[in-house]
């Protein structure tokens, strides 16, 4: 189960930041307005590294999903990738939590979601 809830908060990740803001605005509400803005630069910067590894770590193991023979071909590929995806997390110090957390704020504050992105351009722009 914990594998399963992982690897949906990163694709959603990955999808929150591929979403244009109008829409995302749209359809989005804050759910805890207390919280919205409480992330620094640092955080983000974390997070950008995350987000980035998950985009390289999905587009490893995409195709092999696609690839796979067998659904028990396609379930081991899959926990491998939410296994680097977790690893990819806490490697930055952050956990599961911190993680959404962030992307509930990102999802809610315009001007701290195209803080992040300039921060995952620059992240793309490392070697």
């Amino acid at each position: 189960m914990r594998t399963v809830r992982i690897a949906a908060i990163a694709v959603f990740g990955v999808l929150l930041l591929s979403i244009p803001s109008q829409i995302l605005a749209q359809q989005t509400q804050p759910q805890q307005p207390a919280q919205q803005t409480d992330v620094n630069d640092t955080q983000l910067r974390s997070f950008a590294k995350v987000y980035v590894q998950i985009q390289k770590i999905r587009q490893t193991y995409e195709p092999q999903l696609k690839q796979a023979k067998t659904p028990e071909e396609g379930k081991q590929i899959e926990t491998e990738e939410v296994l680097k995806i977790h690893q990819a997390i806490e490697q930055e110090g952050m956990s599961d939590e911190n993680y959404r957390r962030i992307i509930d704020i990102v999802r809610a504050d315009e001007g701290v979601r195209k803080k992040l992105l300039g921060f995952i351009d620059e992240e793309k722009q490392k070697p």
